[in-house]
């Protein structure tokens, strides 16, 4: 037991640590011109990104999510909900993981929402957990090379951008997605 109370204060001490570069409080400006940077870098930078950007009905953006976990870890960030480029509605991505797991590290992800169907339950949902409701395909190099205006049939794409940090893999499966306030 006295072990388990060590680890978690260590993943929650990383956790800290690794904060300086996000905003917990972010301001819905600093919140919206950080989505609109971060899904400008991913359409410039990756060709498949920007082809499911032209199709798609709505984008979740997260600009910046932290991690960090010793055995126990978390993960958290802030984003928006933009159709088009009007801003809908302010999210949180939250993340709670246990196993094999040690280290601190920073990402973004963006999810492109294909269909009404998929937008309208991110909106009405009161916490949507990825891996339930919409079927979402975690973009890889892989399945990159396959998608074409034709092959997009999922209900939702995600991609992971700008890994920094000393932590093996992400994995969004199971994170979990709620409307916030940001007024």
């Amino acid at each position: 037991m006295k072990q388990l109370r060590i680890a978690l204060f260590t993943a929650i001490i990383g956790l800290y640590a690794a904060l300086p570069n996000m905003a917990w409080a972010a301001t819905p400006e600093d919140l919206s011109r950080d989505a609109n940077q971060a899904l400008r870098t991913l359409t410039d930078k990756n060709p498949s990104a920007a082809l499911v950007a032209r199709k798609a009905k709505a984008v979740l953006i997260f600009p910046n999510i932290v991690k960090a976990g010793l055995i126990f870890g978390g993960a958290y960030g802030e984003g928006v909900l933009q159709k088009g480029k009007t801003v809908q509605s302010y999210y949180n991505s939250v993340t709670a993981s246990w196993g094999l797991q040690a280290g601190a590290q920073s990402y973004g992800y963006v999810i492109f929402l294909m269909n009404d169907s998929a937008v309208d339950y991110v909106r009405k949902s009161h916490g949507w957990e990825i891996g339930v409701g919409p079927t979402v395909v975690v973009v890889n190099e892989g399945i990159a090379k396959n998608l074409s205006s034709t092959t997009l049939q999922k209900d939702a794409y995600a991609f992971i951008f700008d890994q920094q940090g000393l932590m093996a893999g992400i994995n969004i499966e199971g994170t979990k997605i709620s409307r916030i306030s940001k007024e």
